[in-house]
């Protein structure tokens, strides 16, 4: 099994309850275990004239091949209602696959090391919630050097409902 950590995002229809069914979806993922989720937080969106973000991550440990979990994340999303219709634009959930094990991934439809998680404090410090600061990314670079490059602001840790 491989340790993967999923963003997950909501800004529409009570995002916190959107959060708690994808967790509970990704329980039930087959060949997989929910090691761990961290705590919720809240952030603006990357648009303006959105609703506010509510963001955690998950630790799952799987034997599904990349793009079986990525069918997987795509049909939790599809369940709960999403619609890709703007980039970065609203909606219902999001689960990105941030890591997968110490894989770089580089197919069309899946790049890993999220491209950009480096520069999103909505993703960072909730994954440090769950891994240490010496997880290495596949460039080297560790959670520990990412953090630091990375002020906590316009964050705000929320309790889960």
């Amino acid at each position: 099994m491989e340790r993967i950590y999923i963003g997950m995002g909501s800004n529409l229809a009570a995002p916190q309850q959107q959060l708690h069914n994808a967790i509970e979806a990704l329980a039930q993922l087959p060949d997989t275990t929910l090691v761990g989720v961290s705590a919720f937080y809240q952030s603006d969106s990357l648009l303006p004239g959105q609703p506010r973000y509510t963001n955690a991550v998950a630790a799952l440990d799987s034997n599904l091949a990349p793009l079986a979990l990525l069918d997987a994340l795509q049909a939790i999303e599809n369940d709960q209602g999403r619609e890709r219709l703007v980039r970065w634009g609203p909606r219902t959930l999001d689960l990105d696959i941030l890591l997968f094990g110490d894989r770089l991934i580089d197919e069309p439809r899946l790049k890993v090391p999220h491209y950009q998680m480096h520069l999103r404090a909505f993703v960072l410090y909730p994954l440090a919630e769950l891994a240490p600061a010496t997880l290495q990314l596949p460039d080297k670079q560790t959670l520990g050097d990412l953090l630091s490059a990375c002020p906590f602001v316009g964050l705000e840790r929320v309790t889960q409902a």
